[in-house]
């Protein structure tokens, strides 16, 4: 599907951050780090920021068991559900979740029209068709690809998920469907500890450094560019960071940056648009997930204009 970046753009990136959700003290959850990266960017000339709206439920039910999602619009879905969700229901969640998902369905609208857009929220690829997990209420991935299939009529999509999770639930949403490839880098002694069945799954031991992790990368994004998909959505998830308390791994800033240009300079050299969705990151202090990011982004928009070769 031919894009047309706009000459002298900037990269346009939406954000949920303007609907808050009340948490109990102490929550594990690093909910203001969305605003901190928002107020990282905004001052950037070479990003456009746009709040996000609210996801349609006839995007969500197209991927989400039209039960689920119901009961969690009322709110009265089973205590046992909200428990493997890991947030207390109210008004203000609902609110901030249709709003995450929307801002990735408005960024796949966007990166189809220019190539290349991003959401400072999702990346909630725990959520299956029929329940959230760890944080993750709908799955904002599932959800955009859905709606691209079936309104733009694209072909194949692929989903690249560099969380230090597995994105189990995007694995399982899309579980052998033939058009959609799905690609999951991840801890393989860390949550969820019942792992699904990506398309292609790279397990990395604990301690995994840079060097090793992008000996392995490489070649995995090569399976990904010859399936020759018409749409990448990549969950760039920082939570691999040296310093982050959930992630195990032992990557560094500069690591990660060499993975942003690898997907990002990938797709963008075979001319394929590119959604670029948040994921987990949780350092304690926030400081160093903020950082990367942004820096994730920050490289987006370097790219954004380059000239492709």
């Amino acid at each position: 599907m031919p894009y047309s970046p706009p000459s002298g753009s900037a990269l346009t990136l939406f954000y949920a951050d303007h609907y808050h959700f009340p948490l109990p003290d102490g929550h594990k959850f690093p909910l203001g780090k969305y605003q901190l990266l928002r107020q990282c960017l905004e001052a950037d000339s070479g990003f456009c920021l746009k709040p996000a709206r609210f996801a349609a439920r006839h995007d969500l039910v197209r991927i989400h068991d039209p039960g689920y999602v119901n009961q969690f619009l009322n709110g009265t879905l089973d205590w046992r559900v909200m428990r493997r969700i890991g947030f207390p229901w109210s008004e203000e969640l609902v609110a901030r979740t249709l709003a995450s998902t929307g801002g990735t369905v408005l960024a796949t609208e966007n990166a189809l029209q220019t190539g290349l857009s991003g959401t400072l929220a999702g990346g909630t690829h725990h959520a299956s068709a029929n329940e959230g997990s760890g944080f993750c209420v709908f799955n904002d991935i599932a959800v955009s690809i859905g709606r691209a299939q079936a309104v733009h009529r694209i072909g194949r999509a692929a989903v690249i998920d560099l969380d230090v999770h597995q994105g189990d639930g995007t694995a399982a949403i899309f579980a052998g469907n033939e058009s959609v490839f799905t690609l999951s880098v991840h801890g393989a002694r860390n949550f969820p500890f019942r792992k699904q069945q990506s398309r292609l799954d790279i397990e990395l031991t604990d301690g995994t450094e840079d060097e090793t992790y992008l000996n392995l990368l490489e070649p995995a994004l090569d399976r990904v560019w010859a399936f020759r998909p018409d749409l990448v959505l990549f969950q760039s998830g920082v939570d691999g960071l040296n310093t982050d308390t959930l992630g195990r791994l032992a990557l560094t800033h500069a690591g990660l940056a060499a993975r942003d240009r690898l997907v990002i300079e990938g797709a963008r050299s075979r001319g394929i648009p590119l959604v670029i969705t948040l994921g987990g990151g949780y350092s304690r202090p926030i400081e160093p997930t903020v950082s990367a990011h942004a820096q994730t982004f920050q490289i987006a928009a370097e790219l954004f204009l380059k000239p492709r070769i």
